[in-house]
């Protein structure tokens, strides 16, 4: 039955996405997606899906759905997971993160709704020195 199935919330995990700075390349294009585990142990068998969609000007838009998979994510530890283009700042940005712990598959979507990448919402990045928006 699904009330016996023990479903464990993901903590210590996640998603931030983060300006280039200008002396990076195409620091006025994108910005950087990045895993970060803020677990005392590594994450094994880690899966992320990342695709946009929403509308813009009326007309619903979807891009590509990306995966990436690393069989391993140290503790205290960031990895980045691809670059985002500014132009789909207009959609809702998905990563859907799956990942093994403990013996136990756990997985969450981070959603970065529209608007929500403003510095307004800026925070700090640990283990970059950077700001950016992170869903933790």
């Amino acid at each position: 039955m699904k009330k016996d199935i023990d479903i464990r919330k993901v903590e210590d995990v996640a998603v931030a996405l983060v300006p280039r700075s200008p002396e990076e390349e195409d620091h006025d294009l994108f910005w950087d997606a990045y895993l970060i585990n803020f677990k005392d142990e590594p994450i094994k068998s880690v899966l992320v899906n990342s695709r946009g969609y929403g509308e813009i000007d009326g007309e619903k838009r979807q891009t590509a759905t990306f995966r990436h998979f690393w069989e391993y994510l140290g503790p205290l530890d960031l990895i980045k997971i691809e670059p985002v283009s500014k132009d789909l700042f207009q959609l809702a940005n998905e990563f859907w993160v799956s990942f093994s712990h403990d013996d136990y598959l756990y997985d969450r979507k981070y959603v970065f709704v529209q608007g929500s990448l403003d510095e307004m919402h800026f925070t700090d990045i640990p283990f970059l020195d950077k700001q950016g928006v992170m869903i933790l």
